[in-house]
């Protein structure tokens, strides 16, 4: 039975993109609120629980770039299927995308439950964070599994159009964290071992909700068959090929976040990585709606590839970055006209007023950044859709690991441009990989044009 997504999905591009990104864009907002006040409530604990959470935060991004990988190599390769109108096989991808997400799970628990002593031990921290740190990480780890299979049945529910599900379910375990931190920190007394608990309790809450929606009710387009399942080589690989460069790919801004925060330190010191921490905050948050586009993007250009339909490939892909671009201007006109309201903000303290011009200024030029994300972003998404997950892994890289960084060294250590040099580093960076990334996109769209011959 066709679901309403389905139909969406082999319909028009345009009203495919809107409908799938309103929902994703609201959860992730949510899920981007949701990160902000666990830090505030952990904040009340003391310096020393907030830098357990953000000494753990490296080893988290690992989790979530794995997991999320596996959700868009199933999203890709679902909406493909879909689009082929061939529904024995995205049964099939949909089963072996759980299994697979489980097993990688349960195996990355014992992996990180063996080695994370020893790896945070490296940091150097003080025996007490070290302590606060592990008591937080070990009760997360446990969500592994449930972790694993909440991105990967949420990139199962894009992959098919329903992108609604993946809402309620990203945005109930966000609210319900939200109302549970100062719940179990507080009134349970249980300290930072309560805003894991909270953690794990919003993401078992979630994982309620999928199985039930997968298992239970079968409302879903896919369906899932435990008895008689058979673990099939060809769709794993599948998978994999668009999951593990994506993965790759998120893991390089992490990479790329590290070494900026060490040019900031030799172009400002201290202060230069507090500017750089509080503006790229706000920047990030200004992504938020477009990495939900994004999520939209990669399903419906997959679906236009499965109909072997290049004209609605190029529709899908050029309206996107339209659609990207009219939020990227508001949002980047907006920090600039507001920049001096947002950084008080992090300047409040009689400390932080030293930070206050600097702050401003990186906001102003940082903003900058927005209008040229949807052409790299979007494009990367695309690639994903049409199963070429290798060239969505370059381009990431390339403006993340090679463009960004290039600039910014060059600004700061060549062209002695000070703090601000990380800035403009970091906007021309973009800037030149969005051209390049967008070049190579809309050739890759002509080629399958011309080979499907639309």
């Amino acid at each position: 039975m066709e679901t309403k997504g389905v139909k969406l999905l082999q319909g028009d591009p345009k009203k495919a993109i809107i409908k799938l990104s309103i929902p994703m864009i609201f959860a992730m907002l949510v899920q981007t609120l949701y990160n902000l006040v666990d830090g505030i409530w952990v904040a009340g604990l003391g310096p020393e629980s907030l830098a357990a959470i953000g000494v753990f935060f490296p080893i988290f991004m690992i989790i979530i770039s794995i997991s999320s990988g596996l959700g868009v190599g199933a999203s890709s390769v679902i909406s493909r299927k879909i689009g082929e109108k061939n529904k024995i096989h995205a049964d099939i991808a949909a089963s072996n995308s759980i299994f697979l997400s489980v097993s990688l799970g349960i195996i990355f628990l014992i992996i990180f439950l063996i080695f994370i002593k020893p790896i945070l031990a490296i940091i150097g921290t003080s025996e007490k964070t070290l302590n606060l740190t592990l008591q937080y990480g070990y009760i997360i780890l446990f969500s592994m599994p449930l972790l694993f299979l909440n991105n990967t049945a949420n990139g199962i529910l894009r992959g098919e159009g329903d992108a609604r599900k993946a809402m309620y379910a990203i945005a109930t375990g966000s609210i319900l964290n939200i109302f549970l931190d100062p719940i179990f920190i507080y009134v349970f007394k249980l300290g930072i071992k309560g805003a894991a608990y909270a953690t794990l309790v919003s993401i078992l809450v979630s994982s309620v909700l999928i199985v039930y929606w997968l298992f239970v009710r079968k409302n879903t387009y896919v369906s899932m068959h435990l008895k008689g399942f058979k673990f099939d080589f060809h769709i794993v690989k599948d998978i994999l090929k668009v999951g593990i460069p994506s993965s790759i790919a998120q893991l390089s801004m992490s990479v790329a976040i590290f070494v900026l925060n060490v040019f900031a330190v030799k172009a400002g010191g201290d202060f230069g990585v507090a500017v750089f921490t509080s503006s790229w905050r706000i920047i990030n948050f200004g992504t938020v709606p477009l990495i939900g586009i994004s999520t939209a993007v990669t399903a419906v250009t997959g679906a236009s590839y499965g109909q072997r339909n290049g004209r609605k490939l190029k529709i899908a892909h050029l309206f996107a970055i339209k659609f990207g671009l009219m939020i990227s201007f508001f949002v980047m006109l907006s920090i600039m006209i507001f920049a001096p309201f947002i950084a008080k903000i992090f300047t409040y303290s009689s400390e932080g007023i030293q930070i206050y011009d600097s702050l401003v200024d990186s906001l102003r030029i940082l903003s900058l950044f927005l209008p040229g994300v949807p052409f790299g972003m979007f494009t990367s998404a695309m690639f994903q859709g049409i199963g070429q997950g290798v060239k969505s892994m370059i381009v990431s890289i390339n403006r993340t690991i090679i463009m960004q960084l290039l600039f910014s060294y060059l600004y700061i250590f060549v062209f002695n441009a000070g703090l601000n040099g990380v800035w403009w580093g970091i906007v021309t960076g973009n800037a030149v990989s969005a051209v390049i990334t967008f070049t190579w996109g809309r050739a890759t769209v002509k080629k399958i044009e011309k080979e499907f011959g639309n």
